[in-house]
């Protein structure tokens, strides 16, 4: 009894993960306390970081929440972070988990205006070069005045989208008549459909995340574009025209950059790049388009047209500053169950089943940074960096903000900085103009080259983690390989204009 119970315990741990992952996850439990022992909170808080980053690279085999979460949870019993300080990461973030809880529900419940719309525009398109540069310059546009996440979470609808259309003809059933609840297994995908399935796939892959990497392109731009930039403002003193102009020296030139990779990578095919849309998928998206549009009753044309209204109130709340974006994600959910006849509580909950694990995560991760915080892991490095030379300083600011923000929140990489900056600013040791300066290299810094990794930026790792990941086989390291030329040409478009345009 005792065996066969050791047995199944041993078997419901992380579930059908894979024996060796079980394995790492509790050799990591098992060894921390002695890694902090011998080498004290310093080095066992980047022991940690490392670990919880396998936990997000290995995101397919494992959920990252459970093993995540039992890395945190040990944190704070080694007394590596204490509770108040993960309440109070938490708290600090908390305009980012209602952005999670609410906007992604509501662009969920918008979900067919936009399938009608941008399957329109990818079947209009034909040329996958112009295709990548529409979908990575309207994110970046977008973003500009969305939150990044807003964006992603509209990429996510429109790929799941996609890919459930083309899936359910794969396995076998009508695209007219047939249901089709299941499309994130292969089992009944009919064999001479799999070179399809899996060529559309590598073509949503590129799409993605030409998009992804435009949500970065756009939100470095403004001060709404992603929640430092705003902190930044805020800090220095600047309304939207002035943070715009005083960024537009390193962001302009990048946006160049971004745009014309996109193009080159569509061009050479590299990086998992330039797979073209099947001609079957193409016919079947466009039967679906047909089918769709001679069965539209009034009734679905109204929901359709008040979709559209909510999409125009929610960009204008959004770039006008209403409220928080969650709560204005919140007024979306309200305005399209009602107007549209969503009323039962089943209907409306299904909308929070792609945010809320992802939440919880987040969570998770803002323990992480609690450590981060409370053992002043980054410290070295800006009192390193700060003690350089005027001349080195910007650039070697730049530097240090991307490859931190690399590895932890970007978010997290500029609060620090900028406060410490702040306090630099106030006890006389730097000017006015280089106080400006070092504001620029922050925000670009946190922003640009942090799309080499997931745990960079929390679009990336919201699309890692979503529904639409495993669909196409989007990996951390698939992820991080895709975005490894935008990392460089990022990263060194802003570490050149910071050097020489500043």
């Amino acid at each position: 009894m005792d065996r066969s119970f050791s047995y199944a315990l041993a078997r419901n741990f992380l579930g059908t993960a894979p024996k060796w992952y079980k394995q790492a996850i509790v050799a990591f439990l098992l060894l921390n306390p002695l890694i902090l022992l011998i080498t004290g909170p310093f080095v066992m808080g980047w022991v940690l970081i490392l670990e919880f980053i396998f936990t997000l690279a290995l995101a397919l085999k494992c959920y990252p929440l459970q093993p995540g979460g039992l890395l945190a949870l040990e944190a704070v019993i080694l007394q590596l972070a204490s509770p108040e300080a993960v309440y109070r990461e938490t708290i600090n973030n908390f305009p980012v988990i209602l952005l999670l809880m609410f906007m992604v529900a509501g662009i969920y419940f918008m979900k067919d205006l936009l399938l009608f719309l941008f399957t329109g525009i990818l079947l209009k398109v034909r040329s996958k070069k112009l295709l990548s540069l529409l979908f990575c310059a309207l994110a970046a546009l977008l973003s500009t005045f969305l939150d990044a996440l807003t964006v992603t979470a509209v990429l996510i609808s429109v790929g799941v989208g996609f890919y459930s259309v083309f899936h359910k003809v794969a396995s076998g059933k009508q695209v007219t008549h047939d249901s089709h609840h299941d499309h994130s297994h292969d089992t009944h995908v009919i064999e001479f459909h799999r070179e399809d399935l899996d060529t559309f796939r590598g073509f949503l892959r590129g799409l993605i995340m030409h998009g992804a990497v435009g949500t970065a392109l756009g939100g470095v731009c403004t001060l709404v574009g992603e929640p430092q930039n705003l902190l930044i403002a805020n800090k220095a003193g600047w309304d939207f025209m002035t943070f715009f102009i005083i960024m537009a020296p390193v962001t302009m030139p990048t946006l160049a950059a971004g745009l014309l990779t996109c193009w080159l990578l569509e061009v050479t095919g590299k990086f998992g790049y330039g797979t073209e849309l099947p001609q079957p998928v193409r016919e079947v998206l466009e039967e679906y388009q047909e089918h769709e549009e001679a069965r539209r009753t009034s009734r679905q044309t109204a929901r359709l047209v008040v979709q559209g209204l909510v999409a125009v109130i929610l960009v204008v709340g959004l770039a006008n500053h209403w409220a928080a974006v969650g709560l204005i994600g919140l007024m979306v959910i309200v305005l399209l169950t009602a107007f549209n006849g969503i009323i039962e509580e089943h209907q409306i909950g299904h909308a929070f089943e792609e945010a809320l694990p992802f939440t919880a995560l987040l969570t998770v991760f803002f323990a992480i940074v609690a450590v981060i915080e409370e053992q002043h892991l980054f410290r070295p490095v800006f009192n390193y960096v700060l003690a350089m030379d005027g001349d080195v300083r910007t650039s070697a600011f730049f530097v240090a903000n991307g490859v931190l923000s690399m590895i932890s929140d970007n978010v997290f990489v500029a609060t620090v900085y900028i406060g410490e900056v702040v306090e630099a600013l106030e006890a006389g040791e730097i000017t006015r103009a280089e106080f400006d300066n070092l504001a620029v290299a922050i925000n670009t810094g946190t922003n640009l080259p942090s799309v080499a990794t997931p745990n960079g930026q929390a679009a990336f790792l919201f699309l890692l983690t979503s529904a639409l990941a495993p669909l196409i086989r989007l990996s951390y390291g698939r992820m991080v390989w895709m975005a490894l030329p935008y990392t460089f040409v990022l990263g060194g478009t802003g570490l050149t204009a910071v050097s020489f345009l500043l």
